[in-house]
């Protein structure tokens, strides 16, 4: 199984204004995911894929491949990771390169444990799902069982049944965490979607959920990070 590597960076972060490059505990953002994708022993081949010359020369910087620019058609705020994994690898085809999945790696998740690529990697291989993604236990209390939903002001139970009123009868959740997707070529191309229904979990197990969407996240992500770099 040849599996590809895409580090997704757009121009145009309106929550953080370059938010790609920006300099996170003293490197850029992009330079975490960069460091480590290249530590993987699994991943045939990694790129970035970005519409913006400032990141693209940025992630060369720090010993990223950008074989291509993404058409700015495809980096625009609604755009879909759909649609720029599949021009990525209609890229490499024109290349001679051809690759059965896709392990998606978004800089906004800067902090991964050592290994965890490659550990996501070997479930990915070994299971029968066509796609993969990084998960998160979700608190009890956030358990949706135990979560309502608005109708009309009333508020109804998320999982329709029973209560159920003992936390240790509860089912464990899931959340995803952005961290890593594994996305089979063959399911994306036909079926026009990232996630099949033979979905598997892979579980991270650090304490720090670092997803940054917001300043408030930056603000957290910088912290935790240069913890982390200290300890």
């Amino acid at each position: 199984m040849r599996i590809l590597g895409i580090i997704p960076a757009r121009g145009g972060s309106k929550g953080i204004p370059g938010k790609n490059i920006k300099p996170l505990n003293g490197l850029p953002l992009i330079a975490y995911t960069i460091a480590q994708a290249a530590e993987s022993g699994l991943l045939d081949r990694v790129i970035v894929s970005t519409d913006d010359e400032s990141i693209a020369k940025c992630a060369k910087e720090y010993g990223a491949d950008v074989p291509f620019m993404r058409p700015a058609e495809l980096a625009t705020s609604t755009s879909g990771s759909l649609d720029f994994i599949l021009h990525a690898i209609e890229e490499l085809e024109k290349q001679g390169e051809t690759y059965d999945a896709v392990c998606l790696l978004q800089p906004t998740s800067p902090y991964r444990p050592e290994g965890t690529i490659d550990a996501a990697i070997r479930q990915y291989r070994s299971g029968k799902g066509r796609s993969l993604v990084s998960v998160r236990k979700v608190p009890a209390h956030y358990n949706p069982y135990w979560t309502f939903l608005d109708q009309d002001g009333s508020l109804v139970p998320s999982v329709p049944g029973p209560l159920i009123t003992r936390r240790q009868d509860l089912p464990q959740a899931y959340h995803r965490d952005g961290a890593i997707y594994l996305l089979n070529v063959a399911f994306m191309r036909k079926e026009g979607r990232l996630l099949s229904e033979d979905l598997s979990g892979f579980e991270i197990e650090s304490p720090e959920l670092i997803n940054i969407d917001s300043p408030e996240d930056w603000q957290i992500a910088e912290k935790y990070i240069g913890d982390v770099a200290r300890s």
